[in-house]
């Protein structure tokens, strides 16, 4: 992103401080400090071009290391997939997941439909989330959010989809 260009909004005011279940059509549980395993979608009928990936990526890469830990992250025509850790906000707690998504979602629809000139929802309203439970589990899912692509038969090898991201630490 160049100096010029509007930055994800939200401001993730409402930290989250014990464990919390929420529900729209799916749960959504939240326990501080947890990593989570998420995914979102395109509304039906909807893809992302090139420049549209690149702009998604960017937006969840924006809040890397200021209100979230991205650990992995890949941006594919019709879904996203990202492994991410909530961090300590300031106020105390945690943030918010659901408001950093939010966050995500909003910048990125906004400049996509004006890179499209069009107006609209472009992703589903839920995710879905889900707490890792243990290292196991977290390779498990590292392991299928990189071999994303390879699966798609997009690509030979996970470094070369420009539209991963694997944070090298």
């Amino acid at each position: 992103m160049t100096g010029t260009e509007k930055r994800p909004s939200g401001t993730g005011v409402s930290p989250v401080q014990a464990f919390k279940v929420t529900r729209r059509n799916l749960p959504h549980w939240q326990e501080p400090g947890r990593v989570y395993f998420v995914t979102w979608r395109c509304q039906d009928g909807q893809t992302l071009g090139s420049q549209e990936r690149s702009v998604t990526l960017e937006a969840i890469k924006h809040w890397e290391g200021r209100r979230w830990m991205v650990y992995a992250a890949v941006v594919m025509a019709d879904h996203v997939h990202a492994l991410v850790q909530p961090l300590p906000h300031p106020q105390g707690g945690f943030f918010d997941l659901s408001m950093i998504l939010h966050s995500v979602k909003s910048f990125s629809v906004h400049q996509i439909n004006r890179l499209r000139g069009t107006e609209g929802s472009l992703w589903q309203d839920e995710s879905f989330d889900r707490i890792v439970r243990d290292e196991v589990e977290f390779f498990e899912k590292w392991q299928y959010i990189i071999n994303n692509p390879l699966k798609k038969e997009l690509v030979q090898n996970p470094e070369d989809y420009p539209w991963l991201y694997m944070k090298n630490d």
